[in-house]
Parts: C-alpha cells; sequence; structure tokens
C-alpha cells in the first residue's frame, strides 16, 4: 500500500472518530509522533546515565560526591603543578 492511500486511510479513521474522544487521539498521534522522531537520533552515550541517580536519597548521594571529590584530589595529587601551564 502506498504511503498517500495509507495516509488518507489514517484522516478518514480520524474523520469518524467522535467529537469527545479527539483531544485524547491528538495527544496519542502526537506523542507517538514525538517518540517516533526521538527514537531516530543518535542519543549521545554519555546520556544513558542521565537520571540514574533518581531514587538516590539525600544521604546517599551527599556520600557519593563525598567520594568523589575525594578520589580526584587523590588523583591529582600526583601532578606536577606546571603541569597545566600553557608558558
Amino acid at each position: 500500500m502506498d504511503s498517500l492511500s495509507l495516509r488518507t486511510k489514517v484522516i478518514t479513521e480520524i474523520n469518524l472518530f467522535p467529537e469527545d474522544k479527539l483531544a485524547e487521539l491528538y495527544h496519542f498521534i502526537h506523542y507517538f509522533r514525538l517518540g517516533v522522531e526521538i527514537s531516530q537520533v543518535s542519543p549521545n552515550p554519555t546520556m544513558q546515565f542521565a537520571g540514574c541517580w533518581y531514587n538516590m536519597s539525600d544521604e546517599m548521594f551527599a556520600d557519593f560526591n563525598a567520594e568523589i571529590n575525594t578520589r580526584r584530589q587523590q588523583a591529582f595529587l600526583g601532578r606536577r603543578s606546571d603541569e597545566a601551564s600553557l608558558d
């Protein structure tokens, strides 16, 4: 089936939809289309971690953040002071 006749069939079905359900149908179609568009975009690999701390308690997050700071300090202790110099 070509896309034009399929589009015509979809529009025909939409025209037959009850008036009081059109808002729901619109939202369904709109978000379905957005989902298709988003799935076609290749996300940045780093974004796979987005929201991974969502369920973490404030106390656990504070501990986690402190651990990160400690590790960063330890990692940079061995660097020479002139290593990042632009001179």
